[in-house]
């Protein structure tokens, strides 16, 4: 079945800003409040009843070589490098540099629509504090789900931005400059329509990538955002695996819950990816028992870059962890994130862009990568053929 046959029902030396995340905090947020610290998730999964269905033969010799699957790009949050993450005009751009897939993040607002923003606050991308003095939870934040899509619509988007001293700083110094030109924020069936719009008038296939962001966050808040993301997708026709898009999530209860609740309810079954963070919550599951459990309700995984080689590698020895091996072996797709062309965010083993995409699709052997350089790993990959 898809990428996951076994499905059953039932570095310190490189900092990756704003690239973690679990169940309820944002990707660069130094706080992990989740409801799995109660215990492992490899425990959870045992307890969801994953085990009895999770023997994954690794096929003998005996069998015809398959073709070579080809590797994806997944344009993370658009062609985030040069343009500011998720806006239309960043979207637009990686389907032009030839995307074989683009990313949504998802959160929810105050009237139930889903708008695509990496986080869960207003405040590190738009000018919120300024157009709405005073709307910040005791934690100084300004959360998307405080706000109508009316409201949220009055605000500009920015590149992505820190706050030192009161004074806005950019997190990627030599990208697009802040407050210049003009974007906003749009709704995920806004992106939608823009990509199936593209596709027929280009005749091609691009795909959907959509993260359910904070799902426990949003259900503490009396909102269900699986369910109504997975109410989108079947609007626009993704309802079966065959279908271009794969839907993410750090959390692998909400996972389960996809897999095994509202999917079958609604008369969905898509491609899952269970991101998973560099972070101890996570840890057991890198290893191969832990995939087994994954591939009875995932399809893939999409592992922090950092987990697929060793931090004491060199450039003249790589040394990868084996996680990408044992996902394999589960029947699983590996689509590490996230890959930059910056010095500052690679790892000191790779000498340039392409040097880090040799070792991750050739020593690593992955899938696929989230890049905010669509372009440049699409030229990679030609070039290569």
């Amino acid at each position: 079945m898809g990428m996951g046959s076994c499905r059953t029902s039932s570095q310190d030396t490189v900092r990756e800003k704003y690239d973690t995340e679990a169940e309820s905090y944002s990707r660069g947020s130094n706080q992990f409040v989740t409801a799995i610290r109660s215990f492992p998730i490899l425990s959870f999964l045992l307890f969801a009843g994953c085990a009895a269905n999770s023997g994954v033969e690794v096929v003998g010799d005996n069998f015809e070589t398959p073709q070579p699957a080809k590797k994806l790009v997944i344009a993370h949050r658009g062609a985030s490098g040069y343009l500011p993450e998720h806006t239309i005009a960043a979207k637009a751009m990686a389907y032009a540099q030839g995307a074989d897939y683009i990313e949504q993040d998802l959160v929810m607002t105050k009237d139930d629509r889903l708008v695509v923003l990496h986080d869960r606050h207003l405040d590190t991308v738009t000018d919120v504090a300024s157009v709405f003095p005073g709307r910040a939870r005791d934690d100084g934040r300004y959360y998307v789900i405080d706000f109508t899509l009316d409201e949220i619509r009055q605000l500009s988007v920015s590149e992505r931005f820190e706050l030192e001293d009161r004074v806005a700083t950019p997190v990627f110094k030599d990208r697009f400059p802040l407050w210049k030109s003009s974007f906003r924020v749009h709704t995920f069936s806004e992106e939608i329509e823009l990509i199936q719009g593209l596709n027929k008038s280009t005749g091609k296939s691009v795909g959907l990538y959509p993260e359910i962001k904070s799902p426990a966050f949003h259900r503490d808040e009396g909102k269900d955002i699986a369910s109504a993301a997975l109410d989108v997708l079947s609007e626009y026709g993704y309802t079966s695996q065959s279908d271009d898009v794969f839907l993410q999530c750090f959390d692998p209860y909400e996972l389960q819950r996809i897999h095994a609740d509202l999917m079958p309810a609604k008369e969905m079954d898509l491609l899952l990816i269970q991101l998973i963070a560099a972070s101890e919550e996570y840890q057991s599951l890198l290893s191969a028992d832990g995939m087994k459990q994954l591939a009875t309700f995932v399809d893939g995984i999409g592992p922090s870059a950092l987990l697929l080689v060793e931090k004491d590698s060199t450039a003249s020895g790589i040394r990868t962890t084996g996680l990408t091996a044992f996902a394999h072996a589960a029947g699983l797709k590996v689509h590490p994130y996230t890959f930059r062309r910056e010095r500052d965010q690679m790892p000191p083993y790779a000498k340039d862009y392409d040097d880090l995409l040799t070792i991750f699709f050739d020593e690593v052997g992955v899938d696929g990568v989230f890049t905010d350089f669509p372009d440049l790993t699409v030229q990679f990959l030609e070039n290569r053929r």
